[in-house]
């Protein structure tokens, strides 16, 4: 898709995609978010405000399963501020297995009494406006949100992603050094969230409750950029 600084100059920027949505979209929740623009390909990464997301789901084919939570923290990279983030547990349209309860322990009568997807979607999108998302593994959240979206207002719900296991991934898994140890035989280092977490200090947080994942993803995400990247970093070199 839209890959920022090493995308093909005939694909659109995000900035253009954003414009245009803003004209196009018939919803007006969908447009007031692309309208509030996105952050520049060149904009230093210290410059922009971010917002930590994290989806738990009925499983990871959002053609095939559903949203059960959603968690956002606002932050940059100097301050988080989880007392301004947003938490909502949300009703599936099917039951939930037993399996999807084991993981993400949200239970059957709490989903029965919450709102579904399409009932808060203005306020997910309205909190996200204006904001560089930053999520540990892009496959979740941008097609989940995508595919909700999709279904409920029957538009697309497209944005850049700053993904903390994917920055991680450069490290611990493209490197010279790790093609050899692959070569060796040798197990490769987890990027996991927590296992992620850990090779920088941070505490261990209990998993799978979707507003403390993106506190905690918040956090992986200062500590990449203080270790390995500078203040004025432009985006384009971290987001997909």
């Amino acid at each position: 898709m839209i890959r920022g600084a090493q995308r093909r100059r005939s694909s659109p920027s995000w900035a253009e995609y954003f414009a245009t949505q803003a004209q196009v979209c018939r919803t007006p929740a969908l447009k007031r978010f692309y309208a509030a623009g996105v952050a520049g390909e060149e904009q230093p990464i210290k410059d922009v405000r971010l917002m930590a997301l994290d989806l738990e789901t009925t499983g990871l084919d959002p053609r095939e399963h559903a949203i059960v939570s959603i968690g956002m923290v606002p932050f940059d990279l100097n301050v988080i501020r989880p007392a301004a983030g947003r938490y909502w547990v949300v009703k599936p349209p099917f039951s939930l297995r037993k399996e999807s309860i084991a993981f993400h322990r949200i239970t059957h009568s709490e989903v029965e009494h919450a709102p579904p997807i399409f009932a808060i979607l203005d306020e997910v999108l309205a909190a996200l406006a204006g904001r560089l998302v930053v999520v540990h593994y892009r496959n979740i959240e941008r097609p989940f949100l995508d595919a909700a979206v999709m279904a409920t207002r029957g538009e697309r719900c497209l944005f850049p992603v700053v993904d903390t296991m994917g920055l991680e991934a450069r490290w611990e898994r493209d490197g010279h050094l790790q093609r050899i140890k692959r070569l060796m035989g040798m197990q490769q280092a987890s990027i996991r969230l927590a296992d992620s977490r850990s090779r920088y200090g941070l505490p261990h947080y209990s998993s799978h409750h979707a507003k403390l994942d993106a506190m905690a993803t918040a956090e992986l995400f200062q500590a990449q950029m203080a270790r390995h990247f500078r203040p004025d970093t432009p985006v384009s070199d971290l987001w997909t």
